[in-house]
């Protein structure tokens, strides 16, 4: 078996990993989604429980530790995957969509990555701004820019031993955050009476949370696939599931604690201000570990930007240097978005997560039941690369019926600034968009996919 390299640049990119060069344990999956959840952007997606939805501390940790609970489930049945076939999961995405019917989702999932490469990248910034002041902000942000790039030309190994050591340093610092400002520097008299609990409210930050792990389920399995083939999908998911939510939830919760006290909602100030004496180290592994965060995005988005091209190109074989050139073009772009809209930075946020949601929760729905359902994870992995799809084909009808039909069937329930569904609209605004779509395609699509393999259009 294959040992960790994470000195050496990694040679592969989307193609099957071999099995005499699988290596890594299921503890490897808990402390890369452990250590990368512990940042800024998880603090300040936390304080939208208080700060925008207007909920109470209590209601807020209730929605949180809900909303990561349930969606954590998904992420980590897709985790499970990638020990399975070795592949990256957009690869895999042609296995129920074709070759060509993925294009669309491939596409989604790029500006999903250089949406959040951009996100993390701009709270990095202010972050770092709010204990270095004298320096320009866009500068610090080009500086997490240029490691996160760094850190995705070296690859998986690298990515996987930076998120051990963040683990570590995030994990304490998180943990002297709670301690100081509740200890040291203390909460008002009137924390807990602070805002109230609203239906729509505490709903909305559950789907938020949903969201955030939801949001990995398009990439999850990339940091799996190199997992020795026995490592086993039971190890694979609670490893997954139990990094990834605990991970999650706590920053959340100090997000939410710091929506509350800090002024005018503002949890990136309120954290420099609130942790006093150990503010600038706090806030440096808060920021520093945001570069690796934005690595694991930009490692993704990269893998599925060649997937995508490789669509067209089907004898194109991509290696390092690939991945090296498309890693600082997505990279500019997303630097370009976060220079820009920097300004505006949690309302953009707000809606382009509610966004994703919509487009999200079909796909992850059609690939959970398609792997584990109806083909029980066997599926022909040298097909995905060939141009006709092989015996998938290059379109599935029923994946694309399914997708298209989860994204309008959603309309109804949504409630978000940029649109209100009527049965939203009835609900007071409570957005039950997520539950429908999964409800709905799920038992679908199974119907569809097993009634007939006619199903799948023949190779052209």
């Amino acid at each position: 078996m294959a040992t960790e390299a994470p000195g050496k640049v990694e040679q592969h990119t989307i193609y099957q990993i071999p099995l005499d060069q699988r290596h890594g344990t299921w503890r490897d999956l808990f402390t890369i989604w452990f250590g990368s959840n512990i940042m800024m952007l998880t603090i300040i997606t936390g304080s939208l429980a208080s700060a925008v939805f207007k909920l109470d501390f209590a209601s807020s940790c209730l929605s949180i530790i809900i909303g990561n609970l349930v969606g954590a489930i998904f992420m980590a049945l897709h985790s499970a995957q990638g020990a399975r076939l070795g592949v990256p999961q957009m690869v895999q995405t042609r296995g129920q969509f074709g070759t060509i019917g993925a294009v669309l989702v491939v596409a989604i999932v790029i500006v999903m990555y250089v949406g959040f490469l951009a996100s993390n990248i701009v709270l990095a910034g202010q972050s770092l701004h709010t204990i270095a002041a004298g320096i320009d902000q866009r500068w610090l942000i080009v500086l997490i820019a240029v490691i996160s790039v760094i850190a995705t030309i070296f690859g998986h190994d690298l990515i996987h031993a930076y998120a051990r050591v963040i683990t570590w340093a995030s994990g304490l610092a998180l943990l002297v955050s709670f301690a100081w400002i509740v200890l040291v520097h203390g909460l008002p008299g009137n924390f807990m009476a602070m805002n109230h609990f609203n239906l729509a409210g505490f709903c909305s930050m559950v789907s938020v949370g949903a969201l955030w792990q939801i949001a990995y389920a398009p990439y999850v399995s990339d940091y799996s696939r190199y997992m020795p083939h026995d490592t086993g999908a039971k190890d694979a998911f609670w490893a997954s599931y139990w990094g990834c939510t605990l991970g999650s939830i706590f920053p959340m919760i100090l997000g939410a604690m710091l929506g509350l006290v800090a002024a005018n909602g503002d949890p990136v100030a309120g954290l420099t201000s609130f942790t006093g004496a150990v503010a600038v180290p706090v806030v440096v592994i808060f920021s520093i570990g945001i570069a690796g965060t934005n690595a694991m995005n930009l490692y993704c988005g990269v893998l599925s930007t060649i997937t995508l091209v490789h669509t067209f190109a089907p004898g194109w074989k991509p290696g390092a240097a690939a991945r090296t050139t498309t890693a600082i073009a997505i990279t500019l772009v997303g630097l370009a978005i976060a220079l820009f809209a920097a300004g505006a930075f949690l309302t953009n946020y707000t809606n382009f997560i509610l966004l994703l949601l919509y487009v999200l929760v079909p796909w992850t729905a059609i690939n959970l039941v398609d792997f584990y359902l109806v083909r029980h994870g066997d599926y022909d992995v040298g097909a995905f690369f060939t141009a006709e799809g092989g015996i998938y084909g290059r379109f599935n009808k029923s994946a694309i019926f399914c997708y298209i039909l989860g994204i309008l069937i959603q309309l109804p329930f949504v409630s978000n600034d940029l649109y209100t569904g009527p049965v939203a609209k009835a609900l007071d605004g409570v957005d039950l968009s997520w539950i429908v779509g999964l409800c709905v395609i799920s038992p679908v699509y199974y119907v569809m996919a097993r009634k007939s393999a006619s199903s799948l259009v023949p190779a052209v």
